[in-house]
């Protein structure tokens, strides 16, 4: 796809986050006439306003009128506004199309597009396939749900570059020109089912990811997830697998300790489990996609090894903190929901955690996380808006030792130093998003670290 010239196109971009910025100054770059709107009131006189003004952008805070949407060509909303508000509604309603900053993206770059999308997983792979890119020596950029807008990494780059990206459900949903070369699903939990209503919507929504492939590109799957196996029938690129559990036809595996890539009739070891620095078996899938799809974007195997065996693992997800008298502290705070938290437990193969848990409840089930928080969790500290039913459903599973501490994770932290000795570790993994304490859940991984850094 040629990259788009907007000129003479009147583009309103709801939510001013960083994905509405983005968008907002890379739409004007390329010609069009943007208002930038959002329903939260800001200081226009600070920045970085003044600069998107100065750009020549409009800028509509504190209200959403449907008047805004008067001659509007084309409506880009950031990821976490849903098609159900008034503002949306109307838009369907007058036939103006909706893009997602994806789109965006998509249509002012000419670079290959690796894309990775998953319930879990996401930012772990993403980062590892932009390392592994980056050290082929080819121009390359990260973004989109890591946490830099897609559109402006993404803008004008040429055909000899990669644009490596990890896309959420919301963030596919209003997606229409993505072609990636190598793209994958991780793996499909239920999650954001508040946004998507269903499974299938929720499914249907990651499975955009494959849109447009060509039998040159390629589709991963993981073979051993129930939901994402059987799209391979589905889809029009080349359908390769990933698996931790069993040898695949085509595609990357774990078999005896080691990891192996098969493709174009031929099998390659890449490294042995024990040469990763990163571990737990949802680690070993995330190490199989980011080879499979860096390989097939024509990476060089041996660089492949490399990276796999540099790679440290990514801030907030089973971070290692400090050792205090003996006792290792992991912050997990990326564990948002039960299944992410779920692999955050599995990983510690000998149990004796002292688990951190709750925050705002997302209301999904609990059977599975309480019954390994029962079989590897000696004591359960509960925090947030969701420790009465964390607590409810954690003495139905027969867990046993149960602490509450309110909505103070310095509480939290302190009584599990109080409680830890050796051979105990203790782990924050909330299995719940941070909105009732925090604005992301960086900022609750950094106070965790923060209060461990001061004991």
């Amino acid at each position: 796809m040629s990259i788009s010239d907007f000129t003479g196109k009147r583009i309103v971009v709801l939510g001013a986050g960083i994905s509405g910025r983005a968008a907002a100054a890379v739409l004007k770059r390329h010609g069009a006439t943007v208002v930038l709107n959002d329903n939260k009131d800001r200081d226009v006189s600070a920045e970085p306003w003044i600069s998107l003004q100065n750009q020549g952008i409009d800028l509509v805070f504190g209200h959403q009128d449907n008047e805004i949407l008067d001659g509007a060509h084309i409506v880009v909303p950031s990821p976490a506004i849903s098609s159900e508000i008034p503002i949306m509604q109307e838009a369907a309603r007058r036939g103006i199309p909706v893009w997602s900053e994806v789109e965006v993206a998509c249509r002012v770059t000419n670079a290959d597009i690796i894309g990775i999308t998953g319930t879990n997983g996401k930012t772990t792979t993403t980062t590892l396939v932009g390392e592994i890119m980056k050290e082929t020596g080819r121009q390359t950029v990260v973004g989109g749900n890591i946490g830099l807008g897609l559109s402006e990494e993404a803008a004008d780059l040429p055909r000899t570059a990669v644009v490596v990206a990890e896309l959420s459900s919301f963030q596919l949903e209003f997606t229409r020109s993505l072609k990636a070369k190598a793209a994958v699903i991780l793996n499909i939990t239920p999650d954001h089912l508040d946004r998507h209503h269903t499974m299938e919507a929720y499914c249907a929504a990651k499975k955009r990811i494959f849109l447009n492939q060509e039998d040159t590109d390629y589709a991963v799957l993981n073979f051993d997830d129930p939901l994402v196996r059987p799209m391979g029938r589905e889809l029009t690129g080349t359908v390769l697998y990933i698996s931790v559990h069993e040898e695949v036809p085509a595609g990357a595996f774990a078999k005896d300790g080691n990891l192996y890539i098969r493709l174009h009739g031929e099998e390659l070891c890449l490294c042995a489990e024990k040469d990763l620095h990163l571990f737990g078996k949802h680690n070993i899938q995330n190490c199989l996609a980011a080879a499979l799809l860096t390989y097939a974007a024509g990476a060089p195997v041996e660089t492949i090894r490399k990276v796999l065996k540099e790679f440290r693992g990514v801030e907030h997800r089973l971070e290692w903190v400090r050792d205090v008298k003996g006792v290792a502290y992991y912050n997990d705070s990326k564990g948002t929901n039960t299944d992410a938290s779920e692999r955050a437990l599995e990983a510690f193969t000998d149990g004796h955690l002292i688990l951190i848990a709750g925050g705002h409840d997302k209301m999904t089930s609990l059977d599975g996380f309480m019954k390994l928080v029962k079989e590897k969790v000696d004591t359960l500290i509960l925090l947030g808006e969701a420790a009465e039913r964390f607590e409810t459903e954690a003495r139905k599973a027969g867990v046993e030792d149960i602490r509450r501490v309110g909505f103070s994770m310095e509480e939290a932290v302190k009584l599990a130093h109080e409680i830890a000795a050796p051979p105990q570790t203790v782990l924050l993994s909330p299995a719940c998003s941070s909105y009732d304490m925090y604005n992301h859940f960086e900022e609750r991984g950094d106070d965790f670290k923060h209060i461990v850094a001061s004991l």
